[in-house]
């Protein structure tokens, strides 16, 4: 028997796309039953980010072009799908955070988050056929506690290389739980993807059941 909640297209009905590679974002769509292709976009992420600093752009709008980009690139290959492509950018006092490239750049971030209230920028988009359908940004803010550096030090061995995959070296959804005094905003957009509103867009076209 077919279970109603399986979110997946249809016999002649449109195919679903994540634009990512990101394993977390694939996750939270497979866990919500979502029937979607994982095509992750040949996009060079670190050039753009840098180009929408220098030219004043706030963290808001380099997330989301960053997510239109990959959307975009995979659309233009795959015109008949809906492509989701999505970003996130953290924010703290004015710095811009990337995905740790090792142990010790991870050690430094989290020593400088510690203590202190950072901003998780996470922007998704729906393009077809190279045309955008819609896009979304939330804002979570998230407060760490004072971490001191034998803590980090633990942390990071328990979590292991892992998280050296995520901005700000935190997996909110395991060990990344002990980082934080406060959290504030979406759950699922700290996770990688804000779910709730790209399950309410599909929802109004029909691709996943009302």
């Amino acid at each position: 028997m077919t279970n109603p909640l399986l979110l997946g297209p249809r016999a002649g009905e449109v195919s679903v796309i994540l634009a990512s590679g990101s394993v977390h974002r694939a996750s939270i769509l497979r866990a919500a039953g979502l029937d979607f292709e994982v095509i992750p976009a040949d996009v060079d992420e670190a050039p753009v980010r840098d180009s929408a600093r220098a030219a004043g752009s706030s963290p808001e709008q380099a997330a989301v072009q960053l997510a239109e980009l990959k959307a975009l690139h995979v659309s233009r290959l795959h015109p008949k799908a809906l492509v989701i492509g999505s970003d996130q950018i953290l924010e703290c006092d004015g710095d811009w955070f990337e995905k740790p490239a090792d142990r010790a750049a991870a050690v430094r971030q989290l020593k400088q988050l510690s203590g202190r209230r950072h901003r998780l920028l996470a922007a998704v988009t729906v393009y077809q056929a190279g045309e955008q359908l819609w896009r979304h940004v939330s804002v979570p803010v998230l407060t760490m506690r004072d971490l001191d550096e034998s803590f980090i030090e633990a942390y990071l061995d328990a979590a292991g290389p892992e998280v050296f995959g995520s901005v700000g070296v935190y997996h909110l959804e395991g060990l990344g739980a002990q980082l934080f005094a406060r959290i504030e905003g979406d759950y699922f957009s700290i996770l990688g993807l804000p779910l709730l509103e790209l399950l309410i867009f599909l929802r109004r076209r029909e691709i996943v059941p009302g």
